[in-house]
């Protein structure tokens, strides 16, 4: 088992900037692959980005391209989203989520953990 937390979710303003943590405890975190979903009011779960085991290599959906950074340290357990240039469509709540597959990462189904999300609210 692999139990996630993730912290930093607030209300900003369009352009601002906020850090998303997600804390891993239980089972070795760099035996997974970390993703960061969300899903917006009405809307299905969508990936937003996803890092490799030591993370050498990073994915991200095209919307948040250039303005999002995921990244992790192993020695922390832990895996960051970096928000910049946030705006109201980035509005929702994001989750953190962990794997052992080694293809698929941008399916939520892939997935086997996940943490209980973090509100982003992006006011206009």
């Amino acid at each position: 088992q692999v139990q996630l937390v993730e912290s930093g979710g607030g209300l900003v303003q369009a352009g601002d900037s906020l850090r998303l943590s997600c804390a891993a405890s239980g089972r070795t975190f760099s035996n997974y692959v970390m993703g960061w979903f969300r899903r917006a009011p009405g809307k299905e779960r969508e990936f937003v980005a996803t890092i490799t085991w030591s993370g050498r290599s990073t994915y991200y959906t095209d919307s948040v391209m250039g303005r999002f950074t995921i990244s992790r340290d192993n020695t922390k357990n832990t895996v960051y989203l970096q928000m910049n240039s946030l705006k109201p469509e980035d509005t929702a709540v994001y989750f953190c989520a962990a794997t052992d597959s080694t293809t698929g990462w941008r399916y939520h189904y892939e997935y086997d953990y996940w943490g209980q999300g973090t509100q982003v609210t992006v006011s206009s």
